[in-house]
Formats: C-alpha cells, structure tokens, sequence
C-alpha cells in the first residue's frame, strides 16, 4: 500500500469538472449496476477512474435449493467482474463476508477506512441507510459503515496504526447515496442506459429469474429523470464534505 502516499496528488476533480477517482461501496455483487451502473460507466467513459468495493459474494442470494454458498460466492464473482468490465471500472475489491450478516461495527469501520485512505476517492457512492423502510440488514449496515469510515479515514486520531503503514488522513469531498427517499443529484444516463443494461444482463444468477427486468430498469432511470427534468436520470442523495 505505500502507492497510497502518491495518489493524493491526484486532483479530485478532472479538467471536465467530473469526480477524478469513484469509489462505488456496496453490500453485493449487482448492487452498483442496479443503483448507479449508468453513472459509472458515464463517469468512467469520460474520465474518472472507478473502483469497486464489494462487501459480500452475495453467498446466499439463490432460490436454488441444490446451491451451496461457496458455489454461488464464485459465481457471483465472476458475474461482477464481468458486468464491471462493460462499465470501465478500474478495479474490485471483494471483502468476502457472509451475505446477511453485515454489521455497522468498529471491525468493519477500520476495515473500509482503510481502503479509503488507500484509494483516497474523492467520491464514494453507497448506499442510502436511512431510506423508509429498509428492509435489507446489509444495504443498511453497508451505508451506515461507510459513512462512519469516511469521517474515520479523514481524521488522523482515528485509527493511528494506520499511520504507521503510510496511510495519511484523507477528506473525501462527497457521499452520493442511492436509492434514497430524498434524491438532490441527478446524472443523465440517456447515453449509458443500454451499456448499464449490459452489464446488468452478466448477473444472469439474479436477473435471469425476472422476466421484465429490463423493462423495470428503464422505468426507474424514467422516473428518476422525470424529476430532474431528463429523459433518463440516476439519483442520489449528496452529501457534501469539503
């Protein structure tokens, strides 16, 4: 890790004005597609430099009965790496815990702070945990965690033994959280629509079981630009940080 002490020299901004290094933290493999896979492959065609940080294998999303979790673990892998490469993401991540049993604790806090300070992204897109009605452990766990992680990579007394192996404190300068009740930013997926569709169609283990799926997805994109204007739009809620 000692790259890290170079890569804030990066601007975080290029000179479009886009987010110079993304990172996209999510609970399981399909989550960045489905949330935010048009903005990715956006930002990435022009520019940014995309990393993903995926928390779990998604070992337990089957309704296979002969399915076990390491077969499905490995499957799942490889369905995102496929969907993240039609995308232009740089790199995954794979932190490999339980599907299901994510929790916001001190161990996970020190676990994403550190990749943070690492990569040192000026924007992290994960989910939204205070969205109504919830229901999913880990899509809650994951957001609460990531926010708690950005405030804990960005202060040096928080985690010094991180200082130790040369990770210096790093401000991110925002949070977009996804599937939010309370959407403030908006990005124009009109010409990423198909691509995000494309990468999504690799999660054959999940969206092979829903029929319309396609349909759902543009009617989402369709509802979040009607909102901002746009023919097709992703939304987020923005929490700006520097």
């Amino acid at each position: 890790m000692p790259e890290a002490a170079t890569r804030g020299k990066k601007k975080e901004k290029n000179k479009e004005g886009l987010p110079a290094r993304v990172m996209v933290i999510v609970a399981h493999p399909d989550d960045a597609e489905f949330a935010c896979g048009g903005t990715v492959a956006k930002w990435g065609r022009e520019g940014s430099e995309i990393l993903y940080l995926v928390c779990t294998s998604g070992n337990k999303g089957s309704k296979d009965l002969n399915m076990t979790p390491h077969r499905l673990a490995e499957i799942r892998e490889r369905e995102q790496e496929a969907a993240a490469k039609i995308l232009g993401v740089r790199e995954i991540i794979f932190l490999r815990h339980n599907d299901g049993e994510l929790e916001a604790s001190l161990a996970s806090r020190a676990e994403i702070a550190m990749l943070i300070r690492h990569f040192q992204p000026g924007t992290v897109i994960t989910h939204d945990p205070w969205r109504l009605y919830q229901i999913h452990p880990d899509h809650r766990a994951t957001g609460l965690t990531v926010i708690d992680s950005i405030v804990a990579a960005r202060d040096h007394l928080f985690f010094p033994e991180f200082m130790a192996i040369g990770l210096q404190a790093h401000v991110t300068s925002q949070i977009l959280l996804f599937s939010t009740d309370n959407p403030d930013f908006f990005v124009d997926v009109a010409d990423t629509i198909e691509l995000k569709l494309r990468a999504l169609a690799k999660h054959k283990s999940q969206v092979g079981r829903i029929s319309d799926w396609k349909e759902r997805v543009r009617n989402w994109a369709s509802a979040s630009g009607e909102r901002a204007g746009l023919a097709m739009a992703e939304a987020f809620k923005r929490i700006p940080l520097s």
